[in-house]
């Protein structure tokens, strides 16, 4: 009885059977210290209450694609696993589900609400990783880390203590991005950018001691109150006699200076004055920093008029205090006029409410010396960025770089560990709880309330996961992990700060390779969001597709440059990827008797290569630059070539070509049969091992069922196919792949035509050469089988006969005789509609070649196949146009 697989393949049986046991078999485990190179690689740690949304899919794909190729290449290949503790994010979480019960974290008090908070984190930690399990990822789960659990709390202490000790942290009051929604600062990242129709406010501000006005043109008039200078262009002609003058700053009593600055001011742009206010306004507050003006904030943390403006706006909230400046503006003959304005306004990521520019004091890192260090690093070649325009575009932030506001103002997070001094005020910095003020000795400390940005925690990833503080042997041999891949997104406010306190901390990069993914939206290329309703939940599609599938679908689709426009249907196509593979495997094992194993072709003889038919050696010379080309496409981190490359070999070459030629032998016992079935499980044992760190499920479940030998239990741990050359071989590739393109020849011509596959057709084939038509002779039978081919004719350089239709293949034309098979008429009319729709599809290839942002940034196969495809149109174009006039 033969082997027999079931009839169907069903994901969810398979995909729910395997992780188990891997992760019981250690399969993902990495040693401390191997005799094997290291490879080492960081999850970009989820927050620890999210669940897994359709980017981070992307990147476990990307990133366990490359770990098990890695694995199976023999590398001690590290994935280190862990969670972000998402200091806003989780804290609003919390504080969300207590209001529910009528409880704020006010009424729990600091304490309390953080034991809230630990709670909550660990009965929803194993959501996240459930989820991760489902995609088949291959993490070294027993390494998993939390951003803050004692290893890492210890490491963000120590790092906090070194940066203030060699004078790169530091306090001070600065402008901030405010949010007055939950009373914290918030980082560049937090703050969302929304597009709105506003007003521009005309407002004439009289100069002291004069009928002269100033008019100043504001979107902000309730800022007014803190205004402390208004600027003008030194040379600007208008204004030179009121530099150095003074301006009575209405409806709050108060005489501002007028200063001369160029920075600030364009004398082109409107009036050519300016209204100042450094403590609400991020260039105003440079502005104020050069000429040593006032800052007067007249906000405060819920964003209500404070006791620093006059007392008829004091606790009105701020909008509301703009409209009641407006009346009283205008009631003064101050108002010149209002303009519709369409203004760029940040909000808060979280709340949704309008960010206030604040003056706050806050803890920094001067990060220009840090950022100088990576600059030079990535000159040097110790980093390097797959994409030379993520490259530029570090260079650009780094080169620009502002110190970095690293306090918060939340409950949940790493607490600063400085202490203030309640008698000599001195700020106390230490990894340790201090007794007394290292000062003044008072034992009267209070430890600062704000805690860190979660983006300082992150940026210890790399080695804090290691075990540094501690000179662990992981981190002697992980260190510098090999690659860095993550969404570009983050590529400053994560890799950026990872490269900077890795190279400050350890003296050396963090990581070898940086590589970044495109952002997915949907299928209209928008971006993904609640609002639009748009969102897809990654583990709805591995319900219905299978995680495989999803895998697959996500590297076959991703670029470097561009974004990743993503529709569930996708899915449909290498759901039926799957069930082709399971399907082909059905068939190659139903060749062998129950018991019967096969030895797998690896280094043949002389006598086993003389015993290899064409097909044959054509399938293991296009098995071996699969190898090649799959390797050299994950070398260069071309996700979508590697995939496409195995499908295209596995579906095109081994499916629809190899195993269709085989059928005839295999139909035949003796020794051809035995070698075919031999080829066939060399080809299929390889083509899983390629396809393995694309889809871990189906292959581990085909290949351990192989009847073949094998040194391993597992696929997991496999060896990696490597292109050898031992079964290249040009002359086979070119006999079949002629006499394979005649057959596609005949069968796009029956396809095109209509005509059924059993009428049997008459072809001439016209080759270039003799040598070319020995090839195609030698097909007869193929051609008779495969394409039901009645009468062959083969001839150089023939002439086209009337009524006839033609093919190329590849260096032949094929002619089919039509007369008396169709209507001619009718494809006359078929040929017509065929060219109008070349034309569109020539137009489209033409425009995409001719943008020079398309050809710079595409990988260069890509490039080279869109000339190859628009080439091969233009020629199937002119072919169609000569079959018309053949048929007339």
């Amino acid at each position: 009885m033969p082997i027999e697989l079931p009839k169907a393949y069903e994901h969810a049986e398979v995909e729910s059977k395997w992780y188990p046991v891997w992760l019981e078999k250690g399969y993902f485990h990495a040693a401390d210290t191997s005799d094997k190179p290291p490879y080492c690689i960081v999850i970009p740690p989820p927050n620890v209450t999210g669940v897994l949304h359709i980017g981070h899919a992307l990147t476990v794909t990307i990133e366990d694609i490359l770990i098990r190729w890695k694995r199976m290449q023999g590398f001690n290949a590290l994935w280190m696993p862990g969670t972000d503790h998402a200091g806003i994010a989780t804290q609003m979480v919390v504080e969300r589900e207590l209001k529910k019960q009528g409880v704020s974290r006010f009424d729990l008090g600091r304490e309390r609400f953080i034991d809230e908070v630990w709670r909550w984190k660990e009965t929803y930690h194993a959501r996240i990783t459930d989820q991760l399990h489902v995609m088949g990822v291959s993490l070294d789960w027993e390494r998993e880390r939390f951003t803050m659990d004692e290893g890492l709390s210890r490491a963000v202490r120590t790092v906090f203590v070194k940066l203030f000790k060699d004078g790169l942290m530091y306090r001070a009051n600065r402008l901030v991005n405010w949010s007055p929604g939950i009373h914290t600062v918030l980082s560049d990242l937090e703050v969302e950018y929304q597009e709105l129709k506003g007003s521009l406010w005309h407002i004439a501000y009289p100069v002291t001691g004069s009928d002269e006005r100033l008019v100043v043109a504001t979107t902000r008039p309730e800022t007014m109150l803190g205004d402390t200078a208004v600027a003008v262009h030194p040379d600007d002609p208008r204004y030179q006699h009121l530099i150095g003058k003074t301006i009575d700053l209405p409806l709050t009593g108060r005489k501002i200076p007028i200063i001369a600055d160029a920075v600030l001011v364009d004398m082109a742009f409107g009036s050519g004055a300016v209204k100042v206010t450094p403590a609400h306004d991020f260039n105003d507050f440079e502005t104020g920093k050069r000429h040593g003006l006032e800052m007067i904030s007249i906000l405060d943390k819920d964003a209500r008029v404070n006791a620093n403006a006059p007392e008829a706006y004091r606790g009105l909230d701020r909008f509301v205090a703009r409209a009641r400046i407006i009346e009283d503006l205008e009631a003064a003959g101050l108002l010149v006029k209002i303009e519709p304005h369409t203004l760029n306004l940040g909000h808060c990521q979280r709340t949704g409410v309008v960010v206030e520019p604040m003056l706050s004091t806050q803890w920094y890192v001067r990060a220009k010396p840090l950022a100088d260090k990576c600059i030079e690093a990535v000159d040097a070649g110790k980093t390097t960025f797959t994409s030379d325009e993520w490259k530029k575009v570090f260079y650009q932030w780094m080169t620009n770089i502002k110190d970095w506001c690293v306090s918060r103002q939340l409950w949940w997070g790493h607490q600063i560990p400085a202490w203030f001094c309640g008698s000599c005020e001195h700020i106390n910095v230490s990894e340790t709880t201090p007794t007394q003020c290292e000062h003044c000795g008072s034992t009267d400390l209070k430890q600062d309330e704000d805690v860190l940005d979660t983006w300082f925690s992150s940026g210890l990833w790399p080695f804090s996961t290691l075990g540094w503080p501690d000179k662990t042997p992981a981190l002697e041999t992980f260190y510098p992990n090999a690659v860095m891949e993550t969404g570009f997104d983050i590529l400053f406010f994560w890799v950026a700060r990872m490269m900077m306190l890795g190279i400050y901390c350890m003296g050396e990069v963090p990581f070898r390779t940086v590589y970044m993914h495109p952002m997915v939206r949907d299928a209209q290329g928008q971006k993904m969001s609640k609002t639009r309703n748009n969102v897809i939940d990654p583990l709805d599609l591995t319900r219905i597709h299978g995680a495989d599938a999803l895998r697959f679908t996500l590297a076959a689709l991703v670029t470097q440059g561009h974004d990743l426009n993503f529709s569930p249907s996708r899915l449909e196509g290498y759901r039926a990827f799957c069930n082709k593979i399971w399907n082909a495997t059905r068939f190659v094992f139903m060749q062998l008797e129950e018991g019967e194993t096969v030895e797998l072709l690896t280094s043949p003889t002389e006598a086993e290569r003389a015993a290899l038919s064409v097909a044959d050696r054509w399938i293991l010379h296009t098995l071996e630059d699969a190898v090649a080309k799959t390797t050299a496409s994950l070398d260069r981190f071309d996700f979508q070539s590697a995939a496409n490359g195995i499908y295209q070999f596995f579906w095109s070459n081994y499916c629809d070509w190899y195993i269709e030629l085989a059928k005839p032998t295999l139909r035949e016992a003796g020794p051809a049969a035995a070698m075919t079935k031999r080829v066939l499980f060399t080809a299929l044992d390889q083509a899983l091992r390629l396809l393995h760190p694309f889809m871990p499920y189906l292959t581990e479940e085909l290949w351990t069922r192989l009847p073949v030998a094998r040194d391993v239990a597992s696929i997991t741990i496999a060896a990696w196919p490597t292109a050898t050359g031992v079964f290249a071989d040009a002359p086979a590739a070119t006999l079949l792949e002629q006499q394979i393109a005649v057959i596609a020849a005949v069968r796009t011509v029956r396809g095109e035509n209509r005509i059924s596959p059993k009428t049997p057709l008459s072809i001439l084939v016209s080759a270039p050469d003799a040598e070319t038509a020995k090839l195609v002779e030698a097909a007869r039978g193929e051609l008779a089988l495969l394409a039901q081919v009645g009468e062959l004719q083969v001839a150089v350089d023939a002439p086209r006969p009337k009524r006839s239709a033609v093919a190329i293949a590849k260096a032949c034309q094929v002619f089919v005789a039509l007369e008396g098979v169709i209507d001619l008429n009718e494809e006359i009319a078929r040929l017509e509609k065929a060219i109008a729709k070349l034309d569109k599809d020539i137009e489209k290839l033409a425009k995409k070649l001719e943008d020079e942002r398309f050809v710079a940034n595409a990988p260069e196969e890509v490039v080279i196949e869109q000339r190859q495809r628009l080439a091969e149109t233009r020629a199937t174009r002119t072919s169609f146009a000569d079959n018309i006039e053949q048929l007339r």
